[in-house]
């Protein structure tokens, strides 16, 4: 089946949607599950890569941009044309590895904040493809902690909750801007 959402792996001068940045309380809220896949679905999805090539992203969840339902775009090798993007649907974890690695991520909504946070290794999802249809995943490395964050997306969690070391933290969101306060450490 041809992917119906392929969009150029380019930076447009005005993406489609706009960006919602650490400290709007519209990242802070749960998203919706998607109840039909159709073409109103994809055309949002289509969107949300157009956006992420033009920030220079490797992942985006539609709470990000202002929209309220369980979709995610991911694309790990965003200058390779050959390498399709990766949709999720509704997706959900259905096991996370003991494995434990520390790794540095950055986020789209609070750019220029970079910092090293604990997640597991592997995940295995469950979601629906653009189509539709059931799949599952397994992933680690760069995609699995892509999966991970946007994930969170969907929970109304950013990345920055779950940095440990506070100090350094504040130091990082204030030198770009952003109030420690806007962050809502898990425990």
């Amino acid at each position: 089946m041809p992917i119906e959402i392929a969009v150029e792996k380019k930076k447009l001068q005005k993406p489609p949607l706009e960006l919602h940045y650490l400290g709007d309380r519209v990242l802070r809220q749960g998203a919706k599950r998607v109840s039909k896949v159709d073409e109103e679905i994809r055309q949002t999805i289509r969107e949300m890569l157009q956006t992420m090539y033009s920030k220079d992203g490797i992942g985006l969840a539609a709470p990000q941009v202002g929209v309220h339902k369980q979709l995610i775009v991911i694309d790990c090798e965003p200058d390779n044309p050959a390498n399709p993007p990766l949709v999720l649907i509704n997706p959900t974890i259905k096991q996370f590895s003991r494995e434990i690695c520390v790794a540095q991520e950055g986020c789209l909504s609070i750019p220029g904040v970079y910092m090293d946070v604990k997640r597991p290794q592997v995940v295995e999802i469950a979601y629906k493809d653009e189509h539709g249809h059931p799949r599952t995943l397994k992933a680690g490395d760069l995609l699995g902690r892509c999966i991970q964050h946007e994930m969170d997306h969907l929970n109304g969690v950013v990345f920055v909750d779950r940095v440990e070391n506070s100090l350094a933290l504040t130091q990082e969101l204030s030198k770009h801007g952003f109030s420690h306060q806007a962050v809502k450490p898990i425990k």
